[in-house]
């Protein structure tokens, strides 16, 4: 230790202006990197954003690329993100913390999550409060939740699929649009039973100019949106894996689709377009191959639903085997044919409820989920055996993380026109998560 009397000789003071001078370039590149923010949380200097903005996902040879790497991922539905980062008493942020946390320990690297939800908040069947209360008029403590979502998302090392609109009613989506141009009541299949006349309904969206102009004002809004906590426009932003037209459009002119990917590519040069489709499911009349096909739509995506496509009755389980069948069929067929489009391909929606036995309650969370776990085991093999002979499976997003939610609480996995627990994923069930963990890890092991 240095005594406080001792002199100070040339050569010592010297020493000192050395140390004195690389504190001080220490601490700038410091700053370089991180400084600290007030409102919740990390902000990414300006040298630091240049830096991650060349590191957006692409496409390539038929591959997702990732700094000029082969890119995979095992990802979850998070749909609730954006509204449980809100401010206010409908938000959790404390809670959306440590599900991100828990999500990124399992290895999910990629959510799907809505970006979209449209009022008026006093209609049943929907997320509330929405995002768009009326056109153009925007909830702003639920946009701040998107933007506080995504910097979270960005300090776990996770990315974004970001749904910009939704044929079904749980989100509001087309049929909300409808109503708004029409003022007519939409006629909400769970109080008629009726899917087709709700359908037709939801498809007009696609021949009412007007809707269409809110739609592309609100894309427009998201793209140039400043967000403050990461201090970026979203077109300029990483983190978000891709934009996708809508959550399961149906009965739409492919112009539209084509149309739509080309106006997000106008805006935004960046980012990856794809289209949200099933994939042409049973009784749906639309193309897999049409749907894909513009050069604007960047890779292709399915859904798989045993249960709801009347392949799968949990209390008969001798129906399993066809279910498994179906689905694995049905994924195959679908990867044979994004090979012949040359694009990727990402399974973005699947499940299957839990066990019927013992508890004879499917949406039970103590109910077992053995049938559960086969199809997954099932699944999350068959797109690793792709993506690791370097085929089109690319990536999954299970449906859906709940987490610490259960039936009765906010923002459990299953959307608010479904019955609570069908297809949630708790943090409880250690079965299940350890087959997505380990499927994680062998998506990430792809060179």
């Amino acid at each position: 230790m240095e005594r406080e009397d001792e002199p100070l000789t040339g050569a010592r003071v010297a020493s000192f202006l050395l140390i004195g001078v690389a504190a001080a370039l220490i601490a700038t590149a410091a700053l370089l990197f991180v400084t600290w923010s007030d409102s919740d949380g990390l902000e990414l200097h300006p040298q630091n954003r240049q830096l991650a903005s060349s590191a957006f996902v692409t496409v390539r040879d038929g591959e997702f690329v990732l700094a000029g790497r082969p890119y995979h991922f095992a990802g979850a539905n998070f749909w609730q993100g954006m509204n449980m980062g809100a401010r206010g008493r409908s938000g959790d942020r404390a809670r959306l913390v440590a599900e991100l946390g828990r999500m990124r320990r399992l290895g999910i690297t990629n959510l799907r999550v809505m970006a979209s939800s449209e009022g008026p908040n006093s209609e049943p069947y929907r997320i509330a409060p929405a995002l768009m209360t009326a056109p153009g008029k925007y909830d702003k403590r639920v946009l701040d939740g998107l933007d506080f979502l995504l910097a979270k998302m960005r300090q776990n090392g996770m990315r974004a699929v970001l749904v910009l609109n939704n044929f079904w009613q749980w989100s509001g989506g087309m049929a909300q649009y409808v109503s708004w141009y029409e003022r007519s009541h939409i006629p909400y299949p769970n109080d008629s039973g009726d899917w087709n006349a709700f359908g037709a309904y939801s498809a007009r969206f696609y021949t009412c100019a007007q809707c269409q102009r809110w739609y592309r004002n609100h894309i427009r809004m998201l793209v140039g949106h400043l967000n403050p906590y990461t201090h970026q426009e979203y077109r300029n932003d990483p983190t978000i894996f891709s934009w996708e037209l809508a959550n399961e459009p149906r009965y739409y002119p492919t112009d539209w689709i084509d149309g739509t990917a080309a106006f997000i590519k106008s805006l935004d040069p960046n980012h990856m377009v794809t289209t949200g489709s099933e994939g042409a499911p049973p009784g749906v009349g639309d193309d897999f191959v049409e749907t894909h096909n513009g050069r604007n739509i960047d890779y292709a995506t399915i859904h798989i639903w045993p249960q709801n496509w009347g392949f799968f009755d949990p209390a008969d389980t001798s129906s399993y085997v066809g279910a498994e069948k179906m689905a694995l069929g049905y994924l195959s067929d679908r990867a044979s044919a994004s090979v012949k489009l040359g694009k990727p391909l990402v399974l973005e929606e699947f499940g299957l409820a839990r066990d019927w036995q013992p508890l004879h309650d499917i949406y039970d969370p103590k109910s077992k989920t053995r049938f559960r776990d086969r199809f997954y085991r099932a699944i999350f093999a068959q797109i690793y055996s792709s993506a690791a002979a370097g085929g089109p499976l690319a990536g999954d997003d299970f449906w859906a993380w709940a987490g610490k939610a259960r039936p009765g609480s906010r923002w459990i996995g299953d959307p608010p026109h479904e019955t609570p627990g069908w297809y949630s994923v708790y943090g409880k069930d250690r079965s299940t998560l350890a087959i997505i963990s380990a499927h994680a890890r062998r998506m990430s092991s792809i060179g």
